[in-house]
């Protein structure tokens, strides 16, 4: 493995107006088009010998052979001994798996159409309560594709602060409100302590069975009987699904049933569309490979400790936040799948922001600032409003222009006025944002992440670093926890 990286790191570090004044076709080599997206990584410092050396690495870390196990349901998350079967939610999977979430999508497909029906009496409002994987990609869902008329008012609320609930009280009808609690253990303390407080909140305004109105969205079926919730409104999905991939499964519940099943529908397409050229495109004109090839040439080459991804597209303002959890929770691992300690730079820290507004809060340091962030744009062709075509076209040039000036730079002898230029960026630009381009886009960010993780040598599928600080909190609250001096006296000012 050492031997593959030095290459890598070997690699020369030619200036970017050099790369395309010395490659007439720099362009056609580093751009993609796939399930109505486009992809440009030209501006980045890719090169084709770049782009060799890292695939001269994916062979030595059998990212075929890997690729091959993640579709076939094999065992590949192997500190948990299990399976990894969210591409089977979109029908990419092994025969056995595809079966099984054809039959849960059948389910929840049902359920849906019974609530429709009126089968828990007038539901005009659905509060859906998780938290991380199991709020973050229903509630992009729905803020990107529900802006206009929807079939429900959908509120989610992952958050422990009281605060979050009661905005949405204020706003639904509790006689009329569906109470979706999502969480694939069914123990997970935030989740259940907002349960409760919803089932108290439709109590008290006179709902006589509060539980009749509860959907579970969980691979613990047992627990969310045991909790309370009748067999038929719970929604069972495959334990083999991680949080953080679950939105394809029934966790994306809140979405179908607000956005309409053809619309899921579609969403699960357009991830297959992308699964299917992740499987059966060469590396060098592989949409995720030639991602994650540029994520790692900047963190193990360039030393890059952060990158940064701007939505120039308001219906994607909680992408970065999605894409957070996707990535430093899957690939921000200190060990090596054969349990070795990681010697070198694990997965980027993720940040971001939203178009126009981003650029008057931080683009000062990514043009001037000393700090190398590779920057990734992400922007659609088709507005998503009805207002004067120019609001559109200066949004999508400003996001153009950034990345240009990124690259060139304009020198000055006056330093404070001088930009560097050589700053890199990448382009995701979507024909028309609706649910297939944007099942497609995930599910790219999704097997981006796989390819880094396979030639990092880690596992991206388990994720035992978010446990102990809830553990700790867990104990604290049943007085179990000694604290050092400082926490202690923290929690003695809050409490008493």
């Amino acid at each position: 493995m050492s031997a593959d990286w030095t290459a890598i790191e070997a690699l020369p570090s030619p200036k970017l107006e050099t790369l395309f004044a010395e490659d007439a076709n720099r362009l056609e080599t580093f751009s993609v088009d796939v399930a109505g997206i486009h992809f440009d990584w030209s501006k980045t410092h890719l090169t084709t010998e770049a782009v060799t050396a890292f695939e001269a690495l994916a062979k030595a870390q059998d990212l075929h052979g890997k690729r091959e196990a993640l579709f076939s349901g094999k065992v590949i998350n192997v500190t948990e001994n299990r399976s990894v079967t969210h591409v089977a939610e979109r029908g990419e999977g092994s025969e056995d798996d595809n079966a099984k979430a054809a039959m849960l999508h059948a389910r929840m497909r049902a359920l849906i159409d019974a609530i429709a029906a009126g089968a828990l009496g007038d539901i005009r409002h659905v509060l859906h309560v998780g938290i991380g994987g199991s709020a973050l990609g229903p509630d992009l869902l729905i803020d990107a594709l529900g802006r206009e008329d929807t079939a429900y008012e959908v509120a989610i609320v992952s958050n422990i602060d009281g605060a979050a609930l009661e905005e949405v009280f204020k706003k639904f009808d509790p006689t009329a409100t569906l109470l979706v609690i999502a969480s694939k253990t069914f123990t997970t303390k935030e989740t259940l302590t907002n349960a409760d407080s919803v089932l108290q909140w439709m109590g008290e305004a006179g709902v006589e069975d509060a539980y009749g109105r509860v959907i579970a969205l969980t691979a613990d079926p047992d627990k969310a009987v045991e909790w309370g919730v009748d067999e038929t409104r719970v929604l069972p999905f495959a334990d083999s699904v991680g949080g953080r991939y679950s939105l394809w499964s029934s966790i994306g519940f809140p979405a179908a049933i607000a956005l309409g099943w053809d619309n899921f529908a579609e969403l699960l397409e357009g991830a297959a569309e992308m699964d299917r050229h992740f499987q059966h495109t060469t590396l060098s004109q592989n949409a995720p490979a030639l991602a994650a090839f540029a994520d790692l040439y900047y963190t193990q080459v360039r030393h890059a400790e952060t990158r940064a991804t701007f939505a120039y597209d308001e219906r994607l303002r909680l992408l970065p936040s999605y894409l957070q959890q996707l990535e430093m929770e899957s690939n921000g691992k200190g060990t090596t799948i054969d349990g070795q300690k990681l010697d070198r730079p694990s997965a980027a820290i993720t940040w971001g922001g939203v178009g126009t507004d981003a650029q008057h809060a931080v683009f000062q340091l990514l043009h001037q600032g000393t700090h190398l962030v590779p920057v990734e744009f992400v922007a659609v062709i088709e507005a998503g409003d009805t207002l004067s075509e120019d609001h559109h076209r200066q949004l999508l040039l400003n996001a153009f222009a950034q990345g240009a000036a990124l690259m060139k730079g304009r020198p000055n002898d006056d330093l404070a006025r001088s930009y560097s230029g050589d700053r890199p960026s990448s382009t995701i630009l979507i024909d028309d944002l609706d649910a297939r381009t944007l099942g497609a886009l995930i599910a790219f960010y999704e097997q981006r992440v796989f390819v880094s993780g396979v030639l990092l040598g880690i596992n991206s599928f388990d994720q035992f670093g978010v446990e102990l600080g809830k553990e700790m909190a867990k104990a604290a609250d049943a007085g179990d926890q000694e604290f050092d001096v400082s926490t202690t006296d923290l929690i003695k000012r809050a409490f008493g």
